[in-house]
């Protein structure tokens, strides 16, 4: 399954020990993992799985996908802050945050872009009511030029509305295949 872990075995004092939990936890890791990462660079040279390039093809295995991060006290209550306010869960909007980081996407969360869709009906209604008005006032042989243009720019914006949505639903598509996806954003047009 996994490749075989060897263990490095060493007896230390109390104090080197508390030093080294202090050391690891300012850069929110396990002592083991600050330890593994002192040793590797203390040899001067990347284990043999890097040197081989066993880490340049993805694994099969689903487990081997999965992530854990440790944050400090403060940014998980923010992170926690964040999630809520959006409607998701903390690891739900911290993978969000990593996938459009590392495909350099902007996905909005389905709350924000229902709230968007919902913007994009009510600007088509409100032109229709502006065309309405315009049209009644034109009767009268009174042109009304800044109607006109508002009318104009509740179209643009109500365009340009469609197409950023449009660009977000497309954005959660990049490097998925389509029946995948289609089953998890069920907000897609």
């Amino acid at each position: 399954m996994g490749k075989r872990r060897h263990v490095l075995h060493t007896g230390v004092s109390a104090e080197i020990k508390r030093r080294v939990r202090a050391v690891a936890a300012t850069e929110l890791v396990t002592p083991s993992a600050w330890l593994r990462r002192v040793t590797i660079r203390a040899l001067g040279r990347p284990p043999a799985a890097l040197e081989r390039g066993d880490l340049d093809e993805p694994s099969r295995n689903l487990r081997d996908h999965r992530l854990s991060v440790r944050f400090s006290p403060e940014d998980s209550l923010l992170l926690e802050a964040r999630a809520l306010a959006r409607g998701m869960r903390p690891a739900t909007y911290a993978s969000v945050l990593i996938r459009s980081h590392l495909r350099s996407l902007a996905p909005l969360p389905k709350d924000e872009l229902l709230a968007l869709k919902r913007a994009v009906s009510e600007l088509g209604a409100l032109t229709r009511d502006l065309q309405r008005v315009v049209h009644v006032l034109g009767q009268g042989g009174r042109g009304q030029p800044d109607l006109q243009a508002v009318v104009r720019l509740c179209q643009v914006l109500r365009g340009d509305t469609k197409a950023l949505i449009r660009a977000n639903v497309n954005s959660w598509e990049i490097g998925r295949p389509l029946s995948a996806s289609a089953s998890r954003h069920p907000t897609r047009q």
